[in-house]
């Protein structure tokens, strides 16, 4: 009597369990309606429970509120869809290869006070980064590469309370890198603002942040970025200057030894040496130093007879392997 007292107890905890388990993946009716709109607006219809379409939506396993939403490949869609800004529990939105998309970044997205991470990139969104993104306190990464934005970039990214990767890259930015670049609040941040329109000089104020990441290619940028650099201890790993109009003595600089992993300084007017120094660098696997004005011999040893005669040719009189100019 008593297993038989056991058995029926533990079929029917089992069947609590299963029957919870499949409730709790159960997209939550809140979010079930708005993301219904929001396929009413793709002229789609929503046929599954969203908490089961794993390309697009993420769901808490506990409460079954969706926490992340990707759009992705709405190759019709001409808007993004007004109903996101319903969606105020997600804390990653991603936007993505939906090339008719020509207005502006919607302000229904500024309703989304808990992002984390706002990404949207391969589409043609046009006019200026929005005011009130500054609204968005815990945003910890923006990503608007590829589309059509212009304008200048607001100073107010870098000053966001938790702020630590910025991407600007491909888009119609004119103007200077903003002086509050150099105000971020939280360590090894990252910044990629390369193939835009941006000119002037590098504020000075960026050489004070131990920034992760830099990429400021392809634009009209001039004076000396050294400061950037020139610093043993910085933890840099990724730095691409490459194709602007810098000029400064490369003689004197101390690269960063600690991560540095790629370098890319060419196509700009850069004279002076490379330092011997640079040898210290044992984790730097890509450089180029191509189309400037240096001169003189190439260090020998560590991996920079690896990187080929590419990456130093059309240089006013570099020498030693891996060019063929004899010292």
């Amino acid at each position: 009597m008593a297993r038989h007292s056991f058995l029926i107890f533990f079929f029917i905890l089992l069947s609590f369990s299963i029957t919870s388990s499949a409730f709790r993946w159960r997209c939550h009716q809140d979010d079930a309606e708005n993301i219904r709109q929001i396929f009413s607006e793709l002229n789609l219809t929503l046929t599954q429970d969203c908490c089961r379409i794993h390309d697009a939506f993420q769901c808490d396993p506990n409460t079954s509120r969706v926490y992340s939403v990707r759009l992705a490949y709405f190759d019709h869609a001409e808007k993004i869809p007004d109903a996101i800004g319903k969606m105020t529990n997600i804390q990653y939105l991603d936007i993505h290869k939906m090339p008719n998309l020509r207005t502006a970044i919607r302000s229904s997205i500024a309703n989304l006070v808990n992002l984390k991470m706002l990404s949207i990139t391969w589409t043609n969104v046009s006019g200026t980064i929005p005011d009130w993104l500054h609204k968005l306190t815990n945003l910890e990464s923006i990503t608007f590469s590829f589309n059509n934005l212009s304008g200048s970039i607001p100073p107010f990214l870098a000053e966001m309370p938790r702020m630590t990767s910025i991407a600007l890259d491909r888009n119609r930015f004119t103007g200077p890198i903003p002086e509050s670049f150099g105000r971020f609040r939280n360590s090894l941040p990252t910044i990629k603002l390369g193939y835009n329109m941006l000119s002037g000089a590098v504020p000075r104020s960026l050489g004070a942040v131990d920034f992760s990441e830099i990429d400021l290619q392809h634009n009209g940028l001039t004076g000396d970025p050294s400061h950037l650099f020139n610093n043993r201890s910085k933890s840099i790993w990724f730095l691409d200057l490459s194709r602007n109009l810098f000029e400064f003595d490369m003689s004197n600089v101390v690269f960063p030894t600690r991560n540095l992993q790629r370098m890319d300084l060419s196509h700009n007017m850069i004279w002076g040496s490379i330092p011997d120094q640079i040898l210290e660098d044992t984790k730097l696997n890509f450089l180029n130093v191509s189309y400037n004005r240096l001169c003189g011999k190439i260090p020998q040893g560590g991996r920079l007879q690896e990187f080929g005669a590419s990456s130093y040719m059309h240089n006013r009189c570099l020498c030693g392997q891996p060019v063929s100019a004899q010292c």
